[in-house]
């Protein structure tokens, strides 16, 4: 099961994905409006629904939200990010991509940019996202 109560909070399980173009930018996408962290920017993902595997999960969210597609051999997990919220916990594996068909397109009200990975911290992010961003640096 991917909520699981943990100490009174439920344990979120969300995937996210550090989409990495040819010149070494990282794909980045605004909440839109009326979202919860609205105007805050992040890694494509979101929630692992029951039955399916990150990768799986990364996978469909690409799709859906941006119109990118890509396969499981061409994700590699990078980091992941542990993050208490006020009412729930969230653990997320951070994926790499670098191979991927068709070009990133908002799908969901978002807005979509490409950033190097040293200038990313110019973008607000959630508490979770931000820490992530050094192994980006340190990697590209």
């Amino acid at each position: 099961m991917n909520d699981v109560v943990t100490a009174g909070k439920r344990l979120l399980l969300v995937a996210a994905c550090a989409l990495v173009d040819a010149d070494g930018r990282v794909l980045l996408a605004q909440r839109p409006q009326g979202k919860q962290l609205a105007g805050l920017w992040e890694f494509p993902g979101g929630k692992v629904e029951p039955g399916e595997t990150p990768e799986q999960c990364i996978i469909r969210e690409l799709h859906e939200e941006i119109g990118i597609e890509t396969d499981i051999p061409c994700l590699a997990p990078l980091t992941f990010a542990s993050h208490s919220y006020d009412d729930f916990h969230l653990l997320m594996p951070l994926f790499i991509c670098r191979r991927f068909r068709g070009i990133a397109q908002p799908r969901e009200g978002q807005t979509l940019k490409w950033v190097r990975p040293k200038q990313m911290r110019d973008y607000p992010m959630p508490p979770a996202d931000a820490p992530l961003i050094p192994f980006l640096i340190d990697l590209l």
